[in-house]
């Protein structure tokens, strides 16, 4: 099969990788269109130092099992099912769990992909292919009203003009009158104003320790250092951003402004199906462009342009 694969070297396209081999429990899906995202850009610089094929977000076509011949996305840990933490309701954090296409699992920049069986969720018909592609970075954005407690009258900030915080300021609108998203992409800010946002450049940014929830979906290591000159006393940080290396700030006005730092990662697909679904998340404006999978090393080169949004490749078209 054809894949493209993150080597030592760097990204590389293999024309004639053997297909994977599905262990128990897992079934073959047949790839139709992958998306990349800010993760697997700093895979590529050294992020879980992971070897394999690329690609987390994608939709494809169920090859065998229940959903044999269907639309599918997956969710991205593979957990072991049986420890205390996956039967206490963690299943994200089993600790001997493999994450497709980022620790210890081929991902699904490729024309197949092996996973779990009960990571799958079928794509309802009013969902489009491309659409379908969102649905885990759509999830990750609601696992933030998952893990804290919103008002609608809070004062939120999203940090970062990007692809996940573009998904984010949208999920957060939902819930809170006041979504602010500060960028440094006049083009970006554009296009989240046009989904009815609020935003403002970084040089001016919101006045400075009014807010009550900051999402950091800046992918930089300044994201923290910046959340923290924005929220308030006891307010709360949410931390979205992975980045290759090591990060070091001053810890102690977390300490004597009582900041409450929550790390965010997956979220719920069952949401995040719906919301599409339902028109509220719009995700057709971050299209920016799209490859074939062949052309696989241009696309995540284009993908890291500050300009850029969502590119979306293309595995088996239909």
């Amino acid at each position: 099969m054809r894949a493209l694969v993150l080597e030592e070297n760097g990204p590389r396209f293999l024309a004639d990788r053997p297909d994977p081999r599905p262990q128990a429990g897992e079934v073959l899906v047949r790839v139709l269109r992958a998306g990349i995202c800010e993760t697997d850009l700093q895979l590529i610089q050294g992020y879980k130092r992971f070897r394999g094929v690329l690609g987390h977000e994608f939709v494809g076509i169920a090859e065998s099992g229940p959903f044999a011949g269907r639309r599918v996305v997956g969710e991205i840990n593979c957990s072991c099912g049986a420890c205390d933490i996956c039967l206490g309701g963690s299943p994200g954090h089993c600790p001997s769990r493999r994450v497709i296409g980022i620790l210890d699992h081929d991902g699904a920049f490729a024309d197949r992909i092996a996973i779990p069986q009960r990571n799958l969720h079928l794509v309802p018909d009013e969902i489009s292919t491309d659409t379908a592609v969102f649905v885990e970075p759509v999830a990750a954005a609601y696992e933030i009203p998952a893990q804290i407690r919103l008002n609608r009258n809070d004062r939120v900030v999203v940090l970062g003009d990007g692809r996940l915080g573009t998904l984010c300021a949208q999920v957060l609108a939902e819930l809170c009158d006041q979504v602010f998203v500060v960028g440094k992409h006049p083009e970006k800010l554009r296009t989240l104003a046009s989904l009815g946002l609020s935003t403002t450049l970084l040089t001016g940014k919101p006045d400075a320790r009014r807010a009550d929830v900051v999402v950091d979906c800046t992918g930089s290591a300044s994201g923290l250092a910046t959340a923290l000159e924005l929220v308030r006393p006891r307010g709360t940080i949410v931390l979205k951003t992975t980045i290759a290396g090591t990060q070091s700030m001053e810890w102690a006005p977390v300490v004597v402004d009582e900041i409450t730092i929550v790390g965010s990662r997956c979220g719920p697909f069952d949401r995040a199906l719906k919301a599409l679904a339902e028109h509220r998340i719009r995700v057709d404006a971050l299209v920016s462009e799209r490859f074939d999978l062949a052309d696989g090393v241009k696309a995540l080169a284009r993908a890291s342009d500050p300009g850029v949004l969502k590119v979306l490749l293309d595995v088996n078209a239909t």
